[in-house]
């Protein structure tokens, strides 16, 4: 009985364009990390380990600690901070700085997520018209040879451009009298 799963492809079943353009992807995230300014690059990485499991035994271990002493339940160590004001305030500076790094993290993430939102906008746009000149051509090819479908309506439709500008003023009409109607 054969199984419902086959094994990973490996990278030898990629064609060369695919190799080249995942390479080329690489290439260029490792530019724009590298070209990411100090600032960033000490924020991503303090995002990156207060985003990780260490980060959270780290501070289990932490207040914990601070906690169990100033309960008096570790004797060896005298209590300095009975009312907890102290780590309160702690923990508040913390979570100041911490959700300043996340937003600038997060920042430059949406710059990044717009360039590719943009990348693939480009090659769908470029994708939708080399489609129609293909279909204008079979389009061509059937009427040469008198070939006649179910379809033939629908296709002088698919031979005209699709203009950008023009769904995205009818996206936004939608988007707006959907709004205004709620």
């Amino acid at each position: 009985m054969p199984t419902p799963t086959v094994p990973k492809p490996g990278s030898e079943g990629l064609s060369a364009s695919l190799k080249r353009n995942i390479e080329i992807l690489r290439d260029r995230r490792d530019k724009e990390a590298a070209s990411a300014s100090r600032e960033e690059k000490v924020a991503n990485a303090i995002t990156s380990f207060t985003g990780s499991m260490r980060f959270v035994y780290l501070h289990l271990v932490l207040y914990g600690s601070w906690i169990l002493i100033n309960l008096g339940l570790l004797p060896i160590i005298q209590p300095f901070d009975p009312s907890f004001v102290v780590l309160a305030m702690v923990a508040s500076v913390e979570a100041i700085f911490l959700s300043t790094f996340v937003l600038i993290s997060q920042n430059r993430t949406a710059k990044a997520q717009d360039k590719r939102a943009d990348l693939d906008l480009q090659i769908s746009l470029l994708a939708e018209h080399e489609l129609t000149k293909l279909t204008e051509m079979v389009a061509a090819l059937r009427d040469h040879l008198g070939i006649r479908t179910e379809v033939d309506d629908e296709i002088e439709e698919t031979m005209n451009d699709v203009a950008p500008e023009a769904v995205l003023d009818a996206l936004t009409t939608q988007g707006e009298s959907a709004s205004g109607n709620s």
